[in-house]
């Protein structure tokens, strides 16, 4: 990958504007330089997209889920480019980089081109009148996405953005642009119109993303991210009453009770609190134990976070990613030493490992569990965003949903029992958008995805994404009466 990533506007890439650094979180290096748009460039790829937007949103929707295949069989094509930038950028382990985030990148733009072209438009009949509805794309769409899963996460936009009629200005966090940088090379060897597609990078607030989001010629806002950043957002589109979706923050609890399986929770916990080194907004931070098991359950899940590998990302062993940056890394240690001044017992982790080689400059935390904090302790509400979880018993049903309500959040929960009765009646009754039973971060794309409170507004996923993506018009005739 070259050492200096570029804008794409219009169809090609464009070196202008300030730089800024890269890092490799596994070392601290300096790795490349990244463009800055500044508020011109940010004019010129809106530009772009609205002078493409006509044509595109012409194209039959069958035509436009062609250019959506051709897109994710390219990816394909360049496999290997994508999983070494995606790594570069972020640090996480080759298995998880080529087992998930690039193969789910592909099927966002495949499964969204067959969930378009297949969907009919609806029309009903009333006596001497014809009344149906069409939908029309929102126009241009600002595509802001965050750090954790860059590719996965920008292409679960950009497919239905497109696959609906939209085209797209994609500003990529500042800390990961490679994929898309390598994305706009794919755009442009298939031949996807200019303008379809364009990528500006920079940083937030006073800078290329408030510029994008602000912009008179961006008809929507679609972000990932902090929920602090998505409320900003939405007070700078409030004038212009811009559709936004946004899929936030969490602070995701899972309940385990005495009647489940115990080595499948304790697994099930390992992958959704560690994952991804903690940085998926889907991960578990908060979880509450039935008493009776309460106590093997903690030791056994401090047990496994000993264990996990801080192998190398080409590894296929590892386990345990650095955090994204030094900024970051610092944030969650901070957490670290609020957990223990606020009381909390220490079962594994809280520190930084030390490896005798050039990872000792990276933004490694040890993967962490904590009990003997109270539910209104800080740690307990607010969203750490690393590999750590606080622990707590509970002693009944009706305490252990109360306990899992209490939150600010609503993304993500999870339940580990062996009632069928308790999984039904427990995971209707929790404030989430989204219950795993018995499992983790298992998704169907084309269910509805989506928090409530404080973790967004909307749902993603299926045709839930394209509604958000185009404009219900209803056409109503009245039909001239029949004669003989």
């Amino acid at each position: 990958m070259s050492d200096q990533v570029t804008h794409f506007i219009g169809g090609v890439p464009v070196a202008e504007g300030g730089t800024f650094a890269a890092y490799d979180p596994v070392t601290g290096r300096r790795v490349r330089r990244v463009r800055e748009a500044d508020r011109d460039l940010v004019d010129r790829a809106v530009a772009a997209a609205r002078a493409a937007l006509p044509g595109w949103a012409a194209l039959p929707v069958a035509e436009r889920a062609a250019w959506m295949r051709r897109l994710g069989d390219a990816i394909e094509e360049r496999f290997e480019d994508l999983v070494s930038a995606e790594i570069a950028d972020t640090g996480k382990s080759v298995a998880q980089t080529r087992t998930l985030d690039i193969p789910r990148g592909a099927a966002n733009f495949r499964s969204f081109a067959e969930i378009a072209a297949q969907r009919p438009e609806s029309a009903f009949h009333l006596t001497d009148v014809l009344s149906y509805t069409v939908r029309r794309p929102l126009g241009v769409v600002a595509v802001v996405v965050p750090w954790n899963l860059p590719f996965l996460l920008a292409t679960w936009k950009i497919g239905p953005a497109l696959a609906a009629g939209n085209t797209v200005v994609v500003k990529p966090s500042e800390l990961t642009p490679g994929s898309m940088a390598v994305l706009a090379e794919i755009a442009a060897s298939i031949g996807l119109p200019p303008g379809v597609l364009n990528v500006v990078n920079g940083f937030g607030t006073g800078s290329t993303g408030q510029f994008l989001v602000e912009h008179p010629g961006v008809d929507a806002v679609t972000f990932t991210g902090e929920s602090r950043t998505g409320s900003a957002i939405m007070k700078s589109v409030a004038d212009r009453v811009k559709p936004v979706s946004f899929e936030l923050g969490g602070k995701n609890a899972g309940l385990v009770f005495a009647d489940a399986d115990l080595d499948a929770a304790v697994e099930g916990s390992v992958r959704s609190v560690f994952t991804n080194g903690g940085q998926v907004c889907l991960c578990t931070e908060r979880l509450y134990v039935e008493r009776p098991v309460f106590a093997e359950f903690v030791a056994r899940l401090a047990g496994r976070a000993r264990e996990l590998a801080f192998g190398r990302p080409e590894d296929e062993d590892t386990a345990m990613m650095p955090m994204i940056s030094a900024e970051h890394r610092d944030k969650v240690l901070s957490y670290y030493a609020l957990a223990k001044d606020e009381g909390a017992e220490i079962h594994a982790g809280g520190g930084v490992p030390h490896f005798g080689d050039d990872r000792d400059g990276g933004y490694y935390v040890e993967p962490t569990v904590l009990t003997g904090l109270p539910p209104g302790s800080r740690v307990n509400r607010e969203e750490i965003f690393g590999p750590v979880c606080h622990v707590a018993p509970f002693d009944s049903e009706a305490e252990a949903v109360a306990l899992a309500n209490d939150s600010e959040y609503g993304l993500a929960a999870t339940v580990w029992t062996s009632s069928l009765g308790r999984a039904h009646r427990v995971a209707q009754s929790l404030q989430a958008g989204l219950v795993w039973v018995n499992t983790w971060y298992l998704r169907d794309l084309r269910t509805p995805f989506g928090g409530v409170k404080l973790s967004g507004i909307g749902r993603e996923g299926g045709t839930h994404s394209l509604d958000f993506y185009s404009e219900p018009t209803t056409i109503t005739i009245k039909l001239e009466p029949g004669h003989d």
